[in-house]
């Protein structure tokens, strides 16, 4: 064991056990001269297949579509020493991975119809093209918020399909036929749009009017963020772009003595959620609390100390009475991060 955690120092120096008994990581792991911020939950049995891996949006990011053989390596791999390394691996070939260069025909006839396709769609909507008109870049305005769609033609262009990429929290895809245009891609980019909507309006909701940890600048695509519950603790939401009202995944971050409180309460106000409401408004119905800005925590930190006292006197107050009133046989336990859902206060 203590060869083990000196070759995991040695490796991952920025990766360090947070209690005594090891069963929480975090710190960085660093690729293509890069630094990745990740969070590793392990059992009391410290068996890897039941562990859980936290991601940051950037590492989130680097890894999609690796998704499943990271979770494989973590079914499979014998030690935390031998993920990790499996881990920066993956790592180091999802960022090294590039896709192939377009290669465009330059007959007129190909320029003079694209031009035409632009000019159809509109000069204002134009924000970029490269010179061999290979790479094209639109905007569009919706709800206050500019979005961009780059396409990329292929060599074949109408005949075949080209790339688009945008900054959307799920996939998107364009129907396409020979006699498509630039048009149709902005039609369906424009729908696409529409139906995100709802997952813009509450991710700026939370950007706005709480103090959001990770990520610093977030992206249109990022479903993540960390936010300040308190002095010290924090949670972390994941939401689902296609139901943005619906209860979240969560996951709080901090002291025992502060998050599990956190749970109880979530897990007792449940039936509170209502779909009906923004997000913002169902996590403060259900978690009973305000959330506070960043100018007031910070100019509450000399006085941290004290507040801490306080309010955890006034929690473990609330447990001592919940379990006054409730036998203990009916009382679930909690873990720090789990799906919501899936956890009620008492047994049915």
């Amino acid at each position: 064991m203590a060869e083990t955690e000196a070759t995991l120092l040695r490796q991952f120096p920025l990766f360090l056990p947070q209690n005594r008994s090891k069963t929480v990581y975090e710190g960085f792991i660093s690729a293509q001269g890069r630094d990745f911020h990740l969070r590793l939950l392990l059992p009391k049995d410290l068996q890897l297949r039941n562990a859980r891996l936290l991601c940051s949006w950037q590492l989130k990011t680097a890894l999609n579509g690796y998704h499943h053989i990271v979770q494989q390596r973590m079914q499979q791999s014998p030690d935390l020493v031998s993920f990790m390394m499996e881990l920066k691996m993956v790592l180091e070939a999802a960022l090294k991975n590039k896709k192939e260069p377009y290669v465009l025909p330059s007959p007129p006839k190909f320029y003079s119809s694209l031009i035409g396709e632009i000019r159809t769609l509109g000069w204002d909507k134009l924000v970029f093209v490269d010179p061999c008109f290979s790479t094209i870049k639109l905007k569009a305005d919706v709800s206050g918020r500019e979005h961009l769609i780059t396409v990329k033609l292929k060599a074949k262009y109408p005949a075949e399909s080209p790339d688009c990429v945008v900054d959307f929290p799920v996939p998107f895809s364009v129907s396409w036929t020979p006699q498509s245009s630039l048009i149709s891609i902005y039609t369906q980019f424009l729908a696409a749009l529409e139906s995100l909507k709802t997952f813009w309006d509450v991710m700026d909701e939370i950007d706005e009017k709480t103090w959001v940890l990770e990520p610093e600048k977030p992206t249109r695509s990022a479903t993540a963020r960390r936010i300040v519950l308190g002095n010290n603790v924090s949670i972390n939401i994941e939401v689902d772009p296609r139901h943005p009202t619906m209860l979240p995944e969560c996951c709080f971050l901090g002291a025992d003595h502060v998050v599990k409180p956190l749970g109880i309460r979530l897990s007792r106000n449940i039936h509170l959620w209502d779909p009906e409401n923004s997000l913002l408004q169902n996590l403060k119905d259900v978690l009973e609390i305000d959330f506070p800005a960043r100018a007031i925590l910070e100019k509450s930190a000399p006085e941290k100390n004290e507040a801490e006292r306080e309010g955890t006197g006034r929690i473990l107050q609330q447990i001592s009475d919940l379990q006054a009133t409730v036998p203990s046989k009916n009382l679930l336990t909690f873990d720090w991060c789990y799906k919501c859902t899936f956890f009620m206060v008492f047994k049915q």
